[in-house]
């Protein structure tokens, strides 16, 4: 009878998990074996007791409390590796229950312990409040990409040895088996990492975890753009001295200054033609730049939107700082120009208030009238701006799902852009202007040209919509930052992903790429900053510091500081210099002693920080929304 039973379990088990094949087989090798043969006394209890624990909805809260009694009174070196595990097992155990249809008992073990996890995953946790029914693992996008994904936890190789004692002897089956289906374990050599490691320990993915570093196992070039014109003649020459850079090959720097020397790298993409009084502006720019260093910090112009009735949804200023744009909830875009604010404006210039509620200002309004340009015809909220390298253009997005193009000459729409089927959340311009991208809701980003309607590439990959994308500094990549909270760098030429950036642990806001092309720094909800390194996919340093949305983030001119601005108030300085250029150190030793110094921390009155911006003079230019 029992021999019946456990054929009946196993049989259960590969149909439940859809082993056609192997069911079949099973099938066929019992008809052909004598029926006297007897399993293992111990293996024939565990298949049972595992068949029986798959219905019993009591045993998901036993082994999960029994586990979390043992994490916490585990010894203190390996406390905070073994807690690691207690997160996902406690996800998935609620997910399991609720798509056998124990939708109380669901609700009774999440309401039990999810005070364990309030401090660290509260925005999860608020998600998967919501979940009352079996429908709702396949309606809701972040349920369901919890079940299809795996977590990765990094964990020494003692904190293992630990667990896999504990679950052969408990054998909580329900545990074992969230385990086996849901949880990579990585096994990270030497002493137990510090506390401080967290932020990147445990990660959700999309797939394997072999497939991610498959892909940032390939070659990207991430030194700097070659100068255009007359010295290109010498490019092949140069281009053998330039160094690139993959994920396994060993960089040997030598560093006799505090800013590194970047390779230049050939743009791979046509790009116009500067006109020379351009590059003379330029030129003169960089004849005054003031080098920025932690003892020498920029200057600051801040620029408040008031009376705007929560209606700005974001703002954008040009490289010189000259113009700042809103994109408004009401589908209208308004650029003000700095140069007229506070002067007598003139009468072709000024925009009439033909309403009586106006929906935006920047301080400085005379007479009633308003000198901002007013650009209409979007029809949904304008989600984002950006200018072109030279200030005479203006891209917006929106929530119609088109990318317009302005001409702030002009004062006119030029181009239409169609092509995103959803919300479009981002566009920016590349550093030489002509080309753009843009990120949108429907899980994708692209790259288009000022001269065609259509994109000329699809960036498809992230599992939920694309929050942000931002322009290498050689033109030959775009990073995007996702809901999913993954970060991906894509070859502009082919349109693959190069690298997956893994380690948020909430939706991805803000990126920024150094000057030298070598560093990436990205931003999410929680207010977490990580900085990471282009060639090795890793992150060099968590930055913690805000206690909201980090929605804007600039490096300066040489890469020495970064700013950021979040929801909270505040914009911050940061010391780029003290960890990724400093020498390297064993990881293991230092724990987390590597850290990026925030230098300052710059508060306003009331006002969120919307975007930032560098001149080339190294002064930085912020904008935000005046907030009661």
């Amino acid at each position: 009878m029992e021999e019946e039973e456990i054929e009946k379990a196993v049989l259960a088990y590969l149909n439940k998990k859809g082993f056609k094949q192997t069911e079949l087989a099973l099938q066929e090798e019992q008809s052909k074996s004598s029926s006297n043969t007897q399993t293992d006394p111990g293996v024939a209890r565990r298949i049972i007791s595992f068949s029986e624990s798959e219905n019993i909805p009591a045993r998901y809260m036993e082994g999960y409390s029994k586990l979390r009694s043992w994490t916490y009174n585990s010894l203190d070196l390996y406390k905070h590796e073994l807690l690691r595990v207690l997160y996902p097992v406690f996800i998935h155990s609620f997910l399991d229950l609720v798509a056998k249809g124990h939708v109380q008992e669901a609700r009774t073990f999440f309401s039990r312990f999810r005070e364990d996890h309030e401090m660290m995953h509260a925005r999860d946790l608020l998600k998967l409040d919501d979940i009352l029914t079996p429908s709702h693992l396949h309606e809701m996008e972040f349920a369901h990409s919890l079940r299809q994904s795996k977590v990765n936890i990094k964990i020494c190789e003692y904190s293992k040895e630990l667990l896999m004692q504990y679950l052969q002897k408990m054998e909580p089956f329900t545990v074992l088996g969230v385990i086996n289906e849901h949880i990579n374990i990585q096994v990270s050599p030497g002493q137990p990492s510090s506390i401080s490691d967290d932020t990147d320990a445990v990660t959700l993915i999309g797939g394997s975890q072999d497939t991610a570093k498959q892909i940032n196992q390939k070659e990207i070039r991430w030194g700097k753009k070659l100068a255009e014109g007359g010295k290109q003649g010498n490019t092949s020459r140069k281009l053998k001295k330039d160094k690139v850079v993959g994920a396994t090959s060993k960089t040997v720097r030598s560093e006799t200054h505090s800013i590194s020397v970047a390779s230049r790298v050939m743009t791979e993409v046509s790009l116009p033609t500067i006109p020379t009084e351009v590059e003379h502006a330029v030129l003169e720019d960089l004849r005054v730049r003031v080098q920025m260093g932690s003892l020498a910090l920029p200057s600051v112009s801040f620029y408040t939107f008031i009376n705007t009735h929560n209606g700005l949804n974001c703002s954008s200023i040009s490289q010189d700082g000259s113009l700042v744009a809103g994109g408004f909830s009401d589908s209208s875009l308004k650029v003000w120009n700095m140069s007229k604010i506070g002067q007598q404006v003139d009468a072709s210039y000024v925009q009439p208030e033909n309403d009586s509620n106006p929906n935006g200002n920047l301080l400085g309004s005379e007479n009633g009238k308003r000198s901002y340009t007013l650009f209409q015809g979007h029809a949904g909220p304008v989600y984002s701006a950006t200018f072109s390298p030279l200030g005479d253009f203006i891209l917006s997005s929106s929530s119609d799902s088109t990318v317009r193009l302005w001409s702030t000459k002009l004062n006119a729409n030029l181009v239409c852009y169609k092509g995103h089927n959803y919300p479009v959340w981002d566009v920016q311009f590349s550093p030489s202007g002509h080309y753009f991208a843009s990120s949108s809701h429907d899980r994708t980003a692209r790259i288009w040209s000022m001269d065609r309607i259509s994109p000329l590439r699809i960036m498809a990959g992230h599992l939920s919509d694309v929050d942000c994308v931002q322009w290498h500094t050689n033109c030959n990549y775009i990073a995007t930052g996702s809901s999913d909270k993954t970060v991906r760098l894509w070859d502009v030429q082919s349109g693959e992903c190069v690298r997956i950036f893994i380690g948020h642990r909430s939706m991805v806001l803000s990126l920024a790429m150094s000057p030298d092309g070598r560093y990436m720094a990205s931003g999410d909800e929680d207010g977490t900053i990580m900085m990471w390194d282009l060639s090795s996919g890793r992150c060099v340093t968590p930055l913690m510091g805000h206690t909201s949305c980090v929605w804007t983030l600039a490096f300066s001119c040489e890469g020495t500081l970064l700013a950021s601005g979040s929801a909270d108030c505040t914009v911050k300085l940061w010391d780029v210099t003290t960890s990724v250029r400093g020498p390297k150190t064993d990881e293991s030793k230092t724990g987390g002693a590597n850290r990026l110094r925030s230098l300052k921390t710059l508060p306003t009155k009331s006002t969120p920080v919307y975007s930032l911006q560098f001149s080339r003079r190294n002064l930085l230019f912020a904008a935000g929304v005046l907030s009661k």
